[in-house]
C-alpha cells in the first residue's frame, strides 16, 4: 500500500510532473549519457520539498543514515545496485571493510549500520565494520532498538592499509561524516575510500552543491522546456559571521532582503498567494543542527540569546560562521495529518528507495530535520523508474517518478561537486 498523502495537487506542480513523463525517454537518455561522463557517488539521500508549485531538493547527503527506513520490499534494487557500485570501485572486491559513525549509544543509527551491512553481504561481499572511535577497544556487540546486533571491531593501521584481525579488505566504505575532520588514521591510505574524504562535512560545503546543481538544471530544464526554478531553490551565501558576537548581523539581513525579494517576483509571477521564506542553515554539517526559518530581514537581527547559541554550532561543536541562505520551499505534503517530506535514497546512479519524514509539531515552512521527526517507508506501487506514461501525474507511481528525476539531478550534481573540490583535480 503507498501512505496516503494529502498533497496541493492542483497549480503548475501537476503541470511540471505531465512535462516530466511525457518526456520519459527524452530524460532518461539524458541521464545515461551524464553518467557516461561523470562517476555516480556511491551512495546519497536526498532531501526534498514538494510544494504544490515547485518540487526541489533542499539538502544532499553523501553518508546517508537512513537504510533502516527503507521499505523492505525492495530490497533486490538495492543489492542490485550496490554491485554495480562495487564493481566499479573494486571490480574484484570480496571483502569490504565499512567505517560508521562514532555515535555508538544512537541504536537507531545502528540499525541503519545493520540494514546497510546486509544489503552489502546480499551483494555477495564479505563485510565487517570497523570503528574508529576511542570507545571501541576490542570487539564489541551492540543492540539495536528493535533486537539486532551488530559486531563493531577496532580498525589497526598497518602501513598504508587499515585491516582488522584476519581481514584485510580491497576498499573501505565511510558511513562517517568526518564532520570533526579527517583522523590521521584515514588519512593517506592506499586502499579506495568511499566516498573520497573530501565528500565530508570538513571540507565540503553544501553552497558548491547547490552552485553544481544551478548548471545541472539549467541544462536539463532546456532540454524540457521549462522554467528552471520549479526545480531549483534559490541560494545566497554569507560568512565571516559569529552568531554569539553578532557579527556580520546586518550583511546577513541585507542578504535576507535580497533573497526575499526574488522569491517574490517568482511568487508573483506564478501566482502564488504563500508569504515566501528563506533557511539560512550552517553551510557545512548535517543532523539538521544551525538552521532557521526566517521571513523578513529583522528576523536574523532579532535573534534571541537562544537562538544565537542554537546557530553557533553543529554537529561535533564546530563553530559556525558560514551560512547558506536558501530559499525556503514549503511542503504540503501531509501523513496522518503531520507535515511531511520525502527523502529519496540512492546507490550508484539507481533510486533504491525513500522514506517519508514526518514532524507532527512542526509546520510546512519548518526544517523537519529535527527531534521529534519519524519516518515512514515509502511504499511504491512501482519502483520510482518505471512510471506509468499513460496514468494521471499524481498517480503515485508517477509522483514518485517525479521525485526520482530530481533526487537524481541532485546526484548529478554531487558528483560533479565532488569531481570540481577532488584535490587531485586542484593541483
Amino acid at each position: 500500500m503507498v501512505p496516503h498523502l494529502t498533497t496541493a495537487l492542483t497549480g503548475p506542480l501537476l503541470e511540471l510532473e505531465k512535462r516530466l513523463l511525457d518526456n520519459m525517454p527524452r530524460i532518461e537518455h539524458w541521464f545515461r549519457s551524464q553518467w557516461q561522463e561523470h562517476g555516480a557517488p556511491f551512495y546519497a539521500s536526498v532531501d526534498l520539498r514538494n510544494a504544490g508549485f515547485k518540487l526541489a531538493p533542499v539538502d544532499t547527503n553523501l553518508f546517508p543514515g537512513g537504510f533502516n527506513n527503507l521499505n523492505p520490499d525492495f530490497l533486490p534494487l538495492g543489492i542490485q545496485a550496490a554491485m554495480v557500485a562495487v564493481e566499479k570501485i573494486c571490480p574484484d572486491a570480496r571483502r569490504l571493510l565499512v567505517i560508521p559513525e562514532n555515535h555508538t549509544r544512537n541504536t537507531f543509527y545502528l540499525r541503519n549500520v545493520y540494514a546497510l551491512t546486509h544489503i552489502l553481504r546480499q551483494a555477495g561481499l564479505e563485510v565487517r565494520i570497523g570503528s574508529i572511535s576511542p570507545e571501541i577497544t576490542e570487539p564489541t556487540f551492540l543492540e539495536t532498538h528493535d533486537g539486532h546486533s551488530i559486531l563493531l571491531e577496532p580498525v589497526q593501521r598497518k602501513g598504508n592499509r587499515l585491516v582488522l584481525d584476519n581481514f584485510d579488505s580491497c576498499a573501505i566504505l565511510l558511513n562517517n561524516d568526518l564532520s570533526g575532520g579527517v583522523p590521521e588514521i584515514l588519512q593517506g591510505l592506499e586502499q579506495s575510500l568511499i566516498p573520497p574524504l573530501h565528500a565530508g562535512w570538513a571540507t565540503r560545503r553544501k553552497s558548491h552543491h547547490f552552485s553544481a546543481y544551478n548548471h545541472i538544471v539549467e541544462e536539463f530544464a532546456s532540454l524540457i522546456e521549462i522554467d528552471p526554478w520549479l526545480l531549483n531553490p534559490y541560494f545566497d551565501t554569507c560568512d565571516g559571521l559569529d552568531f554569539h558576537a553578532r557579527v556580520g548581523e546586518d550583511q546577513l539581513a541585507d542578504k535576507v532582503e535580497a533573497l526575499l525579494a526574488k522569491i517574490r517576483e517568482k511568487y508573483a509571477e506564478y501566482g502564488v498567494k504563500q508569504e515566501p521564506f528563506v533557511i539560512v542553515k550552517a553551510d557545512a554539517g548535517t543532523y539538521g543542527m544551525g538552521i532557521m526559518t526566517v521571513k523578513s530581514p529583522d528576523d536574523v537581527r532579532d535573534l534571541n540569546r537562544k537562538q544565537r547559541n542554537k546557530m553557533s554550532v553543529v554537529k561535533e561543536g564546530l563553530k559556525v560562521s558560514e551560512v547558506i541562505l536558501q530559499e525556503g520551499v514549503y511542503t504540503f505534503e501531509h501523513l496522518n495529518e503531520a507535515v511531511a517530506e520525502p527523502v529519496i535514497y540512492m546507490m550508484d546512479h539507481f533510486v533504491v528507495g525513500g522514506f517519508y519524514r514526518v514532524h507532527t509539531s512542526r509546520g510546512a515552512d519548518e526544517n523537519l530535520n529535527a527531534p521529534g521527526m519519524h519516518f515512514e517507508p515509502l511504499a511504491f506501487a512501482t519502483p520510482c523508474s518505471t512510471p506509468d506514461c499513460a496514468g494521471a501525474p499524481d498517480a503515485p507511481p508517477n509522483r514518485f517518478y517525479a521525485y526520482g528525476v530530481v533526487a537524481r539531478l541532485a546526484l548529478l550534481a554531487a558528483s560533479i561537486e565532488l569531481e570540481e573540490t577532488d584535490p587531485d583535480n586542484l593541483d
